[in-house]
């Protein structure tokens, strides 16, 4: 192959975490130390800044999406993602990966999959009877004479600390030991000029992921919800992550001779009101939206104070899902829920049935069960673990664990299964022999192991959520202490 002695240009356009955010929603922002809301996103205006970018660098545009886009509003999780379809065909991207897709079974997924118009890659997911990949592990585009070798690495949680449903008959690898060889293949077999790595691990995890793994020239990042306003750089390889809901896209411009990268620019573009919203999408989101606005839009409640999920610890969002789940059980003095990190936040004021769904958009069924106070403190050590541990690859969040009712103090830097160092129930510290009346939703919520007489109440989480706040409003939801580094 003959290499590019002259420079050339490529622009690569980023949506991470969109969660299926249709239209324009609030979004945190800091400034002047303080947290304020503003309305941002939505697929109409992605899809202005996807044209015009395509318009204004005609041939030089790549679009990639890492995943989290079918699953986390109600007109998407009713549809199982199939409402999203035409919308994400009209905004035409390259490739996607995958998380939160499988939410809906892998055979549900691989159905929208076949649908979409362009390929969803992973390296890491097997079937689990044949051993071959479920997907490509990747995608050679060419762009402005060049060829681009796309990799997918799916989220590797997916089997590991997500509901069963999630991953029937597939399994996930990090992708890691898969990478050298495929990145072998593109370079010396295909002569791609360029290795691009969409991926759904994780940012600690991609950096720790670039620093091992030579030859990936822009590793795109996602499922942290981190907002890289600068390109972060490991080991040659350019690293970007945009956020989430849609709320932002990422814009990397690259001028690459002789197959590697000579200098880059980016931009965290906040997809706001200055961007007119494309009138084809906006048709197409119209038509998804539209059968369930009357529904999503009635008002069950109010709130004193704004609901978000912004935090790793506890959060205002999460504690009111809580005292949800205690109002609807017997006797229950502790509720769980995972620490999920999606949710688009809720200002003080009105709470409508779309922000109940926002909030918990699986809608499970809220379930009981008995923990003893060893098992309670097993429990928390391995979900702190998941959380901070100082090996990326075993951070396998989501937020710490959603917990109320207790109160526990712990050290971060602490070894694994050595930070808790005070935990109380109430006022009293907790009792290894003692059993504890626990009310959670799934399976991250209180792992299948842990606990006895588990069962399921007659009422799933968003009719527990709507009915508190009908009957609660206006609410009251502050950080409590719940969780606490020492």
């Amino acid at each position: 192959m003959k290499e590019i002695s002259e420079r050339k240009q490529l622009t690569i356009l980023q949506m991470n975490d969109s969660h299926a955010y249709f239209e324009r929603h609030p979004e945190y922002f800091w400034k002047n130390g303080e947290q304020i809301y503003e309305n941002v996103g939505g697929y109409a205006r992605i899809a202005t800044i996807l044209r015009q970018c395509r318009e204004a660098r005609s041939g030089t545009v790549l679009a990639l999406d890492n995943g989290d886009t079918i699953h986390g509003t109600f007109p998407a999780v009713h549809s199982e993602g199939e409402t999203l379809i035409p919308i994400l065909n009209a905004m035409e991207f390259d490739a996607m990966t995958g998380h939160w897709e499988f939410a809906y079974g892998p055979e549900q997924f691989l159905k929208v999959a076949n649908t979409l118009s362009y390929p969803t890659l992973a390296v890491n997911c097997y079937d689990s009877k044949t051993g071959k990949r479920v997907f490509p592990a990747y995608q050679i585009i060419e762009r402005n004479d060049m060829q681009i070798g796309v990799i997918g690495i799916a989220a590797t949680i997916i089997d590991k600390t997500m509901p069963t449903s999630f991953s029937k008959g597939v399994y996930f690898t990090l992708g890691n030991e898969e990478l050298p060889g495929i990145i072998r293949e593109l370079r010396d077999i295909e002569q791609v000029d360029l290795i691009v790595v969409v991926s759904h691990l994780g940012y600690p995890q991609e950096l720790q992921l670039a620093q091992e793994v030579d030859g990936i020239d822009v590793l795109l990042s996602g499922h942290t919800h981190n907002r890289l306003y600068d390109a972060v750089v490991v080991n040659d390889t350019i690293i970007i992550q945009s956020g989430c809901h849609g709320s932002f896209i990422g814009r990397l411009d690259l001028e690459i001779a002789n197959r590697r990268v000579k200098s880059y620019q980016h931009d965290l573009i906040t997809v706001d009101d200055s961007i007119e919203p494309d009138p084809e999408v906006n048709a197409l989101v119209d038509k998804a939206l539209d059968p369930h606005r009357d529904m999503l839009d009635t008002v069950v409640g109010h709130t004193q104070d704004a609901l978000a999920r912004d935090r790793v610890m506890e959060t205002t969002m999460d504690n009111l899902l809580l005292h949800a789940l205690i109002s609807v059980s017997d006797d229950a003095e502790l509720a769980f829920s995972n620490g999920w990190r999606y949710g688009a936040p809720v200002p003080l004021g009105p709470v409508t049935m779309n922000d109940v769904w926002n909030i918990v958009p699986v809608n499970p069924a809220v379930s009981t069960c008995d923990l003893s106070g060893i098992e309670l403190w097993n429990m928390l050590e391995e979900n702190l673990e998941r959380t901070f541990s100082r090996d990326p690859y075993q951070q396998m969040g989501g937020y710490v664990k959603r917990c109320l009712g207790m109160n526990m103090y712990f050290k971060v830097e602490n070894p694994k299964n050595r930070r808790i160092n005070e935990l109380f129930v109430g006022s009293t510290r907790v009792e290894r022999s003692k059993k504890y009346k626990a009310v959670f939703i799934t399976s991250q919520g209180v792992p299948v192991k842990y606990g006895d007489h588990r069962k399921d109440l007659n009422i799933r989480a968003v009719e527990a959520l709507s009915t508190y706040l009908r009957e609660n409003s206006p609410v009251s939801s502050k950080l409590e202490g719940n969780v606490v580094p020492i």
